[in-house]
């Protein structure tokens, strides 16, 4: 016969098992449920940490944009200022400047005629590039659009390529007008002071006679090879050299 007592404590273990585990995972899924509100939590004030954040730094960068259009409303400031005082230097300088050029224009005019007389009695080297150069000076002194200042530098410009022609020594080809035909010949010039030609062959030579206003034939082949040595002297195909040659000079009082 069973032990009656065996059995009650058999029993009541069979029982008090299922009641343990039952509260074992009581207390598990509270603090899981516990864990999860913590965490939910947690990630509350993260999120709020991080609109901190953004808010901080959008903050930061309207105080930046705020600096940055403060300087630079300084310095339009300044920059109106001196534009200002620019316009009224224009203004100024505009009255001064048309002052001036009631002065200078009759003086220009002058000196561009000048220009024309010194070309038109000068030994006749390079005559319609000269001439050229005096009209284009006339044309531009009448144009609203070149400065005084610029009417100025260029007239004075074209005085000192005329002051140039005097030191130099020059080669070049052109027409030779004479007897009511031209030809080809090549040029040589030495400052102003003697202007020669050859024909392109080399069987003439000649020169400008200042003192009779006329060109006239050297004879002689003596001329001929020292011409021809003073183009290629003057081309800087040879070396300077000694060169006799008749050239016009200053009559004595």
């Amino acid at each position: 016969m069973p032990n009656p007592k065996f059995s009650w404590k058999a029993l009541c273990l069979a029982l008090a098992v299922p009641m343990v585990a039952h509260a074992q995972q009581t207390t598990i899924d509270k603090q899981v449920a516990s864990d999860k509100a913590a965490a939910a939590s947690q990630e509350r004030i993260n999120n709020l940490d991080d609109k901190k954040q953004e808010a901080f730094q959008r903050y930061r960068a309207a105080l930046a944009r705020a600096e940055s259009l403060e300087i630079y409303n300084r310095q339009l400031a300044r920059l109106v200022e001196s534009q200002e005082g620019e316009i009224s230097s224009i203004k100024r300088q505009t009255e001064e400047i048309e002052t001036i050029e009631t002065g200078a224009l009759p003086l220009m005019i002058e000196m561009t005629d000048v220009l024309t007389k010194l070309v038109e009695a000068d030994v006749p080297f390079l005559i319609q590039e000269r001439l050229d150069r005096v009209e284009n000076l006339k044309s531009m002194i009448d144009r609203a659009d070149v400065t005084v200042g610029e009417k100025y530098r260029r007239i004075m410009e074209a005085y000192m390529v005329e002051a140039e022609y005097g030191r130099t020594i020059e080669a070049y080809s052109g027409e030779l007008a004479e007897d009511g035909s031209s030809r080809t010949v090549s040029f040589l010039r030495f400052g102003r002071v003697g202007l020669f030609y050859q024909t392109l062959d080399g069987s003439e030579t000649g020169r400008w006679n200042s003192a009779e206003n006329h060109w006239e034939k050297l004879s002689g082949s003596g001329y001929r090879k020292t011409v021809r040595d003073g183009l290629r002297v003057a081309r800087k195909q040879a070396p300077p050299s000694l060169l006799t040659l008749p050239f016009n000079t200053p009559e004595a009082n």
